[in-house]
């Protein structure tokens, strides 16, 4: 029994962070900084790719990234919060059995201080995140080397995710995702992507986590 977790969107909401930290790297270099709201839809996918398309072709974007960087990894990571009922369902989901990973785009090192400075890693397994020369910010190929490294059967795993990524990553490697609706992809994004299943928030996830797992008890056969 096995369940992979994306982070921003789905465990914590970075709104904060990552959109402060995306307008640093605009103002310096130059370009016009839209307002917050006008960037969550870069919460989520590699950002690489989010500021080649924000900024309307990929030249800019490995600088834009750097800068991002700058601010996020000093002030940006910690502008965030846990989404209210996360600890306590991870802790149910331990409590029965199940193993829990993290599988973020963001990039591991990112990805292990915030959810440290949360106490959210004592749950976890382990943490498997994108490296910062962006290999495995593709969450197939994220997702790809996460089952490589710990061996498990896709089958018997679910990923849990807020964006199409999450939901294309899982499919890509025969695992079955679950929709998060708190997060920052529309349900119709979820859906046409192919989740299984969405969840409204934290408390309606253990049940669907333990069905698609095999988790749950199936009800005996009838004579």
């Amino acid at each position: 029994m096995i369940a992979l977790f994306d982070l921003d969107g789905t465990l914590t909401d970075p709104k904060t962070g990552i959109t402060r930290s995306i307008q640093y790297a605009l103002e310096r270099l130059g370009q016009p900084i839209p307002a917050v709201d006008d960037l969550t839809w870069m919460i989520g996918p590699p950002l690489i790719a989010s500021f080649a398309k924000l900024l309307g072709g990929a030249g800019d974007a490995p600088e834009a990234l750097r800068l991002y960087r700058e601010r996020f990894s000093d002030v940006g990571l910690f502008e965030n919060e846990v989404y209210a009922g996360i600890p306590d369902l991870l802790q149910d989901l331990r409590e029965k059995d199940v193993r829990l990973f993290v599988a973020t785009s963001k990039p591991h090192v990112y990805a292990r201080r915030i959810l440290d400075h949360f106490d959210l890693s004592r749950f976890l397994t382990a943490i498997y995140g994108s490296e910062l020369d962006n290999r495995n910010a593709d969450k197939r190929d994220l997702i790809r080397h996460l089952v490589e490294q710990e061996r498990f059967d896709p089958a018997r795993a679910v990923m849990i995710g807020d964006r199409e990524h999450d939901v294309f990553g899982a499919r890509a490697n025969g695992i079955t995702a679950i929709g998060v609706t708190w997060g920052y992809g529309s349900r119709q994004e979820l859906l046409d992507a192919g989740a299984a299943c969405l969840a409204e928030d934290p408390q309606g996830l253990e049940a669907p986590i333990l069905r698609l797992t095999g988790a749950t008890p199936r009800p005996a056969a009838t004579a």
